[in-house]
C-alpha cells in the first residue's frame, strides 16, 4: 500500500511540475504574439489561447503521433529563449526546434546560441517587414463574424491584416446590437472571448479595443472608404451573392478599395486552396481572387498527396455535409431539387460542385472525378468520402504514411490534421484550424492495393475561414517568416 501511495504521489508532483512549465509556456506565447508579432505552434498546432490542459495534450499528441520525445520543460525553456532574440514577425513551430534541440544540443555550447544557428534570417535587420493591411468585410454572415472573430485576435504590435470596416444593408441602431450579439455568442463555435462594446452614435463596434466602422451601402460601388480612415483595402465578400469577374469588380470601383477575395467558388477568376497554388498568383497585377469552396480545400490537401505520389485513375467523392442557411429550417419552396425540404430532419442528397472545382487547382485530375452531397441534420462538420483508383499499387500502413508525411513535414502542414482517433466523430473536428482532419484509422486498400477509401473531416466554418485568412495574408504581401 505505501509503494501505491507513493507511485500515485510521484505521478500528481511530476503533473504539477508540468503544468508549472505550461504556465511558464502559455505565458511566453502571448507576450511574443502581442508584443513582438512571433506566433509560436507546436508542430503546426496552435498553442495561442489554449489552457494548460490543452496545451499539455499537444504535447502528448507530439508523442504519439510525431513520435517525438518533446516535453513541456523543453518547449518552455525554447520559447524563454526566443524572447531574449530580436526577431522579426514570424510564425516559429516550438515542437520542431524542441525535436532538433534534443537531436543536435551536443553540437552547441548553449540552448542560446542553438536557437541563435536555427533562427538566423529571422532577425529584423534580414528583412523588411511589412506594413498591416487594412481589411473590410463585405457582409457578416456565418464566415464574416468567424473571420471578424480570427481578425482580432490576431491583432497586436506588428499585426498582418487590420479589420477597419463591416458593410451591411440597412444599417439602423438596433441591427448593429443585433449583429453585434451575433458576433459575442454563437451556437456552434462559443461565446466570444473578448469585448464587444456598440457604440450607436457612430455606427461602430470596438471589439477588444479595435474601432470597426459598420458601412451602410446597398452598392459596393457606392462606397467611399476612405471616409472612415481605410485605405488600400482588402475587401472580402462573404455575401454570396457576387460569384464572377464582373460582379466582384464593382468592390473595386469604390474609393479605397484596391483587392478582392471571394469566400465562395468564383467565375472567371483565380480559384485557389491555400497551401497548393496560391504560388501561381499575380498578386501584383490580379486584383480578384476566389478562396474556393469548403469543401474544395477540404479534398484538395488529401488528393494532392494521394495524386502526386500514386496517380489518380478515376475517383468518387461523396461529401456528408451539414446543413446550410441556404436550406429551409420547415418545408418550402427552393429553387433546387430537394432543397426545399427540412434541413433539421431529413438527409438531403444534392449537388457540389467540388469534383469540378479541385481541377481549378490540380489540373491533373481533369475529368477524373464524379462527386455528390449528401446534406443532413447537423448545424457543423463535414465529411469527405473519396473511393479513388490509383495507378500505383499501395496499403493502408504506406498511404496513411505518405499522408502523415506532408501533415507534419510538408507544403501542407497547416492544412492537413492526421488523426489516429479512432473514435472521432463530427463535433470533434470543430474548431480544428485546418481544412482537412484526415481520419487514418477509416483508411481502406484493396487487395490488389489499387481501389482506396479515404475519410476526411472538416469544420465547413472554421476551418474554411483559416483558409480564407491565409490567402488574405498572401494577397495583401503581409506575410511572415516561418521555420516549419
Amino acid at each position: 500500500m505505501e509503494a501505491l501511495k507513493v507511485g500515485y504521489e510521484k505521478e500528481l508532483s511530476d503533473y504539477i511540475s508540468r503544468e508549472e512549465a505550461c504556465l511558464d509556456l502559455n505565458s511566453s506565447v502571448g507576450k511574443l504574439l502581442y508584443k513582438n508579432s512571433i506566433e509560436l505552434v507546436l508542430f503546426r498546432n496552435r498553442l495561442l489561447d489554449k489552457n494548460v490542459s490543452e496545451v499539455l495534450k499537444l504535447h502528448d499528441y507530439a508523442r504519439e503521433v510525431v513520435q517525438q520525445p518533446v516535453d513541456v520543460f523543453i518547449t518552455s525553456q525554447l520559447a524563454n529563449g526566443i524572447l531574449e532574440m530580436d526577431l522579426a514577425a514570424s510564425k516559429i513551430d516550438i515542437g520542431k526546434l524542441a525535436a532538433e534541440w534534443i537531436a543536435e544540443q551536443s553540437n552547441f555550447d548553449s540552448m542560446q546560441n542553438f536557437l541563435s544557428d536555427k533562427l538566423k534570417g529571422f532577425a529584423k535587420t534580414d528583412n523588411d517587414g511589412f506594413e498591416p493591411r487594412d481589411v473590410v468585410l463585405y457582409g457578416f454572415g456565418r464566415i464574416g463574424r468567424l473571420a471578424a472573430r480570427e481578425l482580432i485576435k490576431q491583432a497586436g504590435r506588428g499585426q498582418q491584416l487590420r479589420l477597419r470596416g463591416i458593410v451591411i444593408r440597412n444599417v439602423t441602431k438596433d441591427q448593429i446590437v443585433k449583429r453585434a450579439a451575433l458576433l459575442r455568442n454563437d451556437s456552434v463555435h462559443g461565446k466570444f472571448e473578448g469585448t464587444v462594446i456598440e457604440d450607436l452614435d457612430n455606427n461602430q463596434l470596438i471589439v477588444n479595443g479595435q474601432t470597426i466602422q459598420i458601412i451602410d451601402a446597398q452598392k459596393p460601388e457606392d462606397i467611399d472608404y476612405t471616409k472612415y480612415g481605410i485605405q488600400n483595402a482588402l475587401i472580402i465578400d462573404n455575401t454570396g451573392v457576387f460569384k464572377d469577374k464582373e460582379a466582384l469588380s464593382r468592390h473595386l470601383t469604390a474609393k479605397g478599395a484596391s483587392k478582392v477575395l471571394l469566400t465562395a467558388p468564383g467565375g472567371e477568376v483565380p480559384n485557389v486552396v491555400f497551401g497548393i497554388n496560391q504560388g501561381e498568383l499575380d498578386v501584383e497585377n490580379d486584383d480578384i481572387f476566389s478562396a474556393a469552396s469548403c469543401t474544395t480545400n477540404a479534398i484538395s490537401p488529401v488528393l494532392k498527396v494521394v495524386n502526386d505520389k500514386y496517380g489518380i485513375v478515376k475517383g468518387h467523392i461523396e461529401t456528408v455535409h451539414a446543413y446550410t442557411n441556404d436550406q429551409n429550417l420547415l418545408d418550402n419552396f427552393h429553387k433546387k431539387p430537394r432543397r426545399g425540404r427540412s434541413a433539421a430532419i431529413n438527409m438531403v442528397i444534392t449537388s457540389t460542385g467540388a469534383g469540378k472545382a479541385v481541377t481549378k487547382v490540380i489540373p491533373e485530375l481533369q475529368d477524373k472525378l464524379t462527386a455528390n452531397a449528401v446534406r443532413v441534420p447537423t448545424p457543423n462538420g463535414s465529411l469527405a468520402i473519396m473511393h479513388l483508383t490509383v495507378g500505383k499499387e499501395t496499403s493502408v500502413e504506406d498511404l496513411n504514411s505518405s499522408i502523415k508525411n506532408e501533415a507534419l513535414n510538408g507544403d501542407l502542414v497547416s492544412q492537413i490534421f492526421y488523426s489516429v482517433d479512432d473514435e472521432m466523430v463530427s463535433n470533434d473536428i470543430i474548431g480544428n484550424t485546418c481544412c482537412a482532419v484526415f481520419d487514418s484509422p477509416a483508411t481502406i486498400v484493396s487487395k490488389d492495393g489499387k481501389d482506396i477509401v479515404l475519410y476526411t473531416w472538416y469544420d465547413n466554418e472554421f476551418g474554411y475561414t483559416k483558409q480564407v485568412i491565409r490567402l488574405a495574408k498572401y494577397i495583401a504581401k503581409v506575410r511572415r517568416l516561418k521555420n516549419y
